[in-house]
């Protein structure tokens, strides 16, 4: 349950592990949920959503404090810390569950959502058009436990090195003033 000074965001650019990790750290954001979302297949399983036969992606539903960051904020992050010019892909995840989506919540974040497509792809920073999906949330299902807080977790895990860990420390360096306390910031 979201407080009057909470709202939601749900968004999904490949592995949610890195999305879960990247948000952990930003002020403003109370809680990093990883799931499913976007599919037609309920209570989809890890495994049947890796399948791509369910329509999900991986995707992490944020709780955010509006207050501190905005909606548009959390889509700055979002369009830092992956390519949204891949159909389906990020680095070497390949698949539908892998997609970049934006799963608004309502009539405003999908304003604010199509105005920051069009304005990364006005000042023309991928050689391509951004292909993110802006679509409604319908449902959000919350993933497997052994996937909550995974980076934090596992951080050794050579996934986590190697993919998890350099987004991680992306957003460290660009948006230091965003950090937490924990986090340095």
């Amino acid at each position: 349950m979201i407080s009057m000074q909470q709202e939601l965001a749900t968004l999904g650019s490949g592995c949610f592990w890195c999305l879960e990790a990247a948000f952990a750290q930003v002020a403003g954001i109370e809680k990093v949920v990883s799931g499913y979302a976007g599919g037609h297949v309920p209570r989809p399983t890890y495994e049947q959503v890796c399948s791509g036969r369910t329509g999900h992606a991986e995707v992490v539903q944020i709780t955010f404090n509006p207050a501190e960051i905005t909606f548009r904020d959390i889509l700055d992050i979002f369009f830092t810390i992956h390519d949204p010019t891949t159909v389906n892909r990020q680095g070497a995840d390949v698949g539908e569950q892998y997609r970049s989506i934006i799963l608004y919540h309502n009539d405003q974040q999908r304003s604010v959502a199509e105005e920051v497509i069009r304005e990364l792809n006005t000042e023309g920073l991928w050689p391509g058009a951004i292909v993110t999906q802006v679509v409604p949330l319908t449902v959000f299902y919350v993933a497997e436990d052994y996937h909550q807080h995974y980076f934090q977790r596992n951080p050794h895990q050579p996934y986590c090195q190697v993919v998890v860990a350099p987004k991680v420390q992306k957003v460290r360096q660009k948006f230091s003033y965003r950090l937490k306390q924990s986090f340095g910031g």
